[in-house]
């Protein structure tokens, strides 16, 4: 059953790609100081197909998103999970005398 009115489901990604004109610096070299880029809204990024920036209650969302699958990366880096023989010996395999780790040393 496909869905034919209403919002979507689940909030789709779109692909950001770094402003071509700022550079993802978010502001301009004006003749004497910086201005807000106006190309992406000064926020750095704009859509990957179009080039086009995005609004900014689209953009917070779009960040956010990002920000989220980037940190879900950083924790699994973080956490390595052993592998091969050396798993036997980082956990608790439980068949131990009372439940505790046995190797088989």
């Amino acid at each position: 059953m496909s869905k034919s009115h209403g919002p979507a489901f689940k909030k789709a990604v779109i692909d950001l790609e770094v402003c071509p004109l700022c550079g993802g610096r978010a502001v301009t070299k004006g003749l004497f100081y910086e201005l807000p880029c106006d190309n992406c809204n000064a926020s750095g990024w704009v859509v990957a197909a179009t080039g086009e920036a995005l609004a900014l209650d689209e953009l917070v969302t779009q960040l956010s998103m990002r920000l989220r699958a980037a940190l879900r990366q950083i924790e699994q880096l973080k956490n390595p999970q052993a592998s091969g023989p050396e798993a036997t010996y980082q956990g608790s395999n439980r068949r131990g005398a009372g439940g505790t780790n046995y190797t088989g040393d």
